[in-house]
């Protein structure tokens, strides 16, 4: 069918199956089907809760070797997939793939409402909220919801007072950072 090769009969009879689109593995606690064994093996560990791999810098477990590997980048601070346009370095693949939209302008994420076009999956989730008026985020304090959880974030430092943008000529501090960039333009003289 496409001309590759295998050592082992058993290798061939499993690859033969992405041809024949056969999965002869099926979960009985969700139905999903797998053209390997080992496959649904791995599966039943999203079911079971089990995590078989732990991560010997800070105990953290994994439910995949996988994971495991991609976790110990946090420690090892490894970034071996990098961007031929820009050079920015990445831990997992899946984020260099993201990333590579912001240079060919992909946006594979439609709004069926009104057709608006998005790079991310989650931006399409955030958009939808335009449409639906769904604020799953809300603050304990006062009950205010947001559409997006960095809104919430935000919102907080009213009841928190913290203030994390701090002006590095006077040292004054603000809660928002376009009020630290407003603020900054008393030392630039720039007219608003």
């Amino acid at each position: 069918m496409c001309g590759k090769a295998f050592i082992q009969r058993c290798d061939l009879k499993t690859h033969l199956r992405s041809h024949t689109k056969e999965k002869p593995y099926f979960c009985e606690e969700c139905g999903m089907a797998f053209t390997q064994s080992n496959n649904l093996k791995i599966h039943l560990r999203t079911h079971t809760k089990e995590k078989p791999y732990a991560c010997e810098i800070c105990g953290k477990r994994m439910a995949h070797k996988n994971s495991l590997n991609e976790h110990l980048r946090i420690h090892t601070k490894e970034k071996p997939y990098v961007c031929e346009e820009c050079d920015m370095a990445f831990t997992k693949i899946s984020n260099l793939k993201r990333h590579l939209r912001t240079h060919t302008k992909e946006k594979p994420y439609t709004c069926e409402i009104c057709g608006k076009r998005l790079t991310l999956k989650n931006s399409l989730n955030e958009h939808l909220r335009i449409h639906t008026k769904e604020k799953p985020y809300v603050c304990e304090e006062c009950d205010m919801a947001f559409t997006k959880g960095g809104n919430l974030k935000r919102h907080l430092r009213t009841h928190t007072k913290e203030k994390p943008y701090m002006c590095d000529i006077c040292q004054k501090a603000f809660c928002y950072k376009k009020d630290l960039k407003a603020h900054l333009r008393i030392h630039t003289k720039e007219k608003t």
